[in-house]
């Protein structure tokens, strides 16, 4: 069984992606939080109610920065609403977050178990930076690591960036720098997986599930028959179940920090200049059998909370 370590800031796509590790065959060790699509302190707390709600147990909620390392903060409650989480609403949370800071809790627990653990980030890379600075070794310890985040074609946030990298551009660039190979899921892979009418359709008879993943989902975007939200952070727990429904490509990434209108681009070249590739880039995804995988994660996670 893969364990996880999941870095996020739910955000609507996190909540969703925390949704899948919640019906999969994962096993989820910990879950840190940044702050990212909305302030620190609302991620956390949707981080902790989520955690009640998808039965994830006593997995650890540990929050880490709550701002870039040297910018201005950059939000997108306009894209996920005040809360973070649309229209969806869920109980307060009952049991706190773990004692400590999330760099601490990423750095001793890849350390406890080394290659053992997946390493994955939906959010600003923001904690991975600095646990990478705090240990280097934490390169050498991760199983792998996945991100949601970049894109080799085009930005979101901005034309050039997508969110996650313009939100810290100079921790992008640290977390791409350490050494290690990272699997990158982005905007090019992401924007394909939509929720259509019919996802949706197979979403509305999941209960209790539904009455979260409806709303959230309906309030990302306009939903039609063919077209509608992209659940974005999904793809990085998807990569990790199964990672043969995606294409990647190696490739070397460099982050623009400097750039007036290009910070937070994902430089991306495929022909790995020196042969050295730091990163593995996701180019395609297998739509239909994306959808089979975490429509039935969801219809598993369903039964299980009636």
């Amino acid at each position: 069984m893969t364990k996880v370590l999941i870095d996020c800031d739910p955000g609507i796509d996190d909540a969703l992606a925390l949704a899948l590790l919640a019906g999969s065959s994962l096993e989820l060790v910990g879950i840190t939080t940044v702050g990212g699509n909305v302030d620190l302190a609302l991620t956390t707390a949707n981080a902790l109610s989520l955690r009640e709600f998808l039965d994830l147990g006593d997995v650890p909620v540990t929050p880490g920065s709550a701002g870039a390392l040297v910018r201005q903060t950059v939000r997108a409650a306009h894209v996920h609403g005040v809360s973070g989480l649309g229209e969806a609403v869920l109980p307060p949370a009952v049991r706190p977050v773990a004692d400590g800071h999330a760099v601490d809790f990423i750095v001793n627990t890849l350390r406890a178990a080394p290659g053992e653990i997946t390493l994955v980030a939906t959010g600003p890379l923001t904690n991975i930076a600095l646990a990478v600075r705090r240990e280097p070794r934490i390169v050498e310890w991760a199983r792998d690591f996945v991100i949601m985040g970049g894109s080799y074609t085009r930005g979101n946030h901005n034309p050039a960036a997508e969110f996650n990298m313009l939100a810290d551009p100079e921790a992008a660039a640290v977390a791409f720098d350490a050494g290690w190979t990272v699997k990158m899921l982005g905007l090019d892979v992401t924007l394909k997986a939509v929720v259509t009418r019919a996802v949706l359709d197979r979403m509305r008879p999941l209960g209790r599930l539904a009455d979260f993943l409806v709303p959230a989902a309906g309030f990302y975007g306009t939903i039609t028959e063919d077209s509608g939200p992209a659940i974005h952070d999904a793809c990085a727990v998807a990569y990790v179940m199964d990672p043969t429904l995606f294409g990647c490509a190696p490739a070397v990434v460099n982050v623009e920090t400097t750039g007036t209108y290009t910070s937070g681009m994902t430089v991306t070249d495929f022909k790995v200049p020196g042969g050295r590739p730091n990163a593995l880039v996701a180019t395609s995804v297998d739509v239909e059998r994306f959808w089979e995988l975490v429509l039935g994660a969801y219809e598993k996670l369903a039964e299980r909370l009636g």
